[in-house]
């Protein structure tokens, strides 16, 4: 095998990809800075313990572990920072005041976790620490639907779905809460002649509710449906409203509700989205509420947030236009080199040409070029024709 192959699903990023992403994670961290969002850095490796508390089966399946060389202690390269950032709120920052932290960085899985995946997704994400009110939830899917239009994301679709419908479905039923792994499994891939099967037995009410949530999918029209279908318990009355209020902030093209969506259902305990757009088939951002994960640090804080990777967002948008640039001459003359810093110093991009050499770019057009006036030795800008 040659020795430049890489491994399956990861892949180098080349320049102009590279500045797209780059210009990405700028536009959307200010965004987030001009929300109050504190920017953090969390570590690429942990001890495993650590790193999986709190989160799902699923997370620790896409986790690649090794043995730490200093203290023999299993460690894990992170598959996800949201927990990581839990971390540092509950036990680094340590307040108890509510908390906005965002954060940007690679992680790694195991394996793609969707069609066209990498296994090297560019994580960036924002989380709100010690507020569990309605309010919380609300802001943190308006700044994931700011962060799409400032990146230059239309067309979106936000998919709305609520933890709460199937906890409340089942709290008094013991039997299915003995298969509640298994519903969860069934209502996710809509498997309707397996949820048959393994709700026989179950009370009538609740077998008839669990049937009926997989064509609960649609508009907000699906929301009245769900009150008239639905026992009016007061956990399930709870996040029918949570989700009709949380539709009615969305500022997107389209919202739909699916309370069949059981994406993070072990790890949520709250409302869940997840924004669509064309052309992509996998979830551009994911968000909800998580108010159960810093329990495991020994530290209760109600959560929520959401993240998106900026590989995929840099996939879908348009190539960025070649930035025109000055092509400056080899030479240690003051007066050039002044005129370079002053021509840097106002924005523009001044390129040595090397001496016996040319320059090749993705990203840049050299339009112009620095000659000197053989009368005075001042150096002035011409046009390069065919630039």
């Amino acid at each position: 095998m040659p020795n430049w192959l890489l491994p399956e699903f990861i892949a180098d990023v080349l320049p102009s990809e590279a500045r797209k992403m780059e210009d990405l994670r700028r536009k959307i961290l200010d965004e987030f800075r001009s929300y109050g969002y504190e920017l953090v850095i969390p570590p690429m490796l942990e001890y495993l313990e650590s790193l999986l508390t709190g989160v799902g089966q699923d997370t620790e399946i896409y986790t690649f572990k090794l043995i730490d060389q200093l203290s023999g202690r299993t460690m894990g390269v992170r598959a996800d920072m949201t927990t990581q950032v839990a971390r540092i709120d509950a036990h680094l920052l340590n307040r108890n005041a509510v908390t906005r932290l965002c954060y940007a960085g690679s992680i790694l899985h195991t394996r793609p976790s969707g069609l066209q995946a990498t296994r090297e997704p560019l994580q960036i994400g924002a989380e709100i620490f010690g507020y569990s009110g309605i309010a919380a939830d609300a802001e943190i899917q308006n700044l994931a639907l700011a962060s799409l239009k400032a990146a230059g994301i239309s067309g979106v679709c936000l998919d709305l779905s609520h933890v709460g419908v199937l906890k409340a479905l089942i709290a008094s039923d013991p039997l299915a809460q003995i298969f509640e792994a298994q519903l969860f499994d069934l209502l996710e891939t809509k498997d309707m002649p397996g949820l048959i099967e393994l709700t026989k037995g179950f009370h009538e009410d609740t077998r008839t509710a669990l049937l009926a949530l997989p064509d609960m999918y649609g508009d907000m029209s699906v929301l009245a449906e769900a009150g008239k279908i639905l026992p009016k318990t007061e956990g399930i009355v709870r996040a029918l409203s949570e989700l009709e209020y949380l539709a009615g902030q969305a500022e997107c093209d389209r919202v739909t509700i699916d309370l069949a969506d059981m994406h993070g259902y072990h790890y949520h305990s709250g409302v869940m989205f997840a924004a669509y757009v064309p052309g992509l088939p996998n979830a551009i951002a994911r968000g909800g509420r998580y108010d159960h994960v810093a329990e495991a640090f020994g530290r209760s804080r109600p959560a929520t947030g959401f993240s998106m990777d900026l590989r995929e967002l840099a996939r879908i948008l348009p190539a960025a236009e070649k930035r025109h640039v000055i092509l400056a001459p080899w030479n240690d003359d003051p007066k050039l080199c002044q005129k370079i810093k002053e021509l840097r110093k106002s924005g523009e991009i001044v390129v040595y040409e090397l001496p016996d050499s040319r320059s090749e770019h993705d990203e840049f057009v050299c339009d112009r070029m620095l000659v000197q006036n053989v009368n005075d030795g001042d150096w002035k800008l011409e046009t390069v024709s065919n630039g």
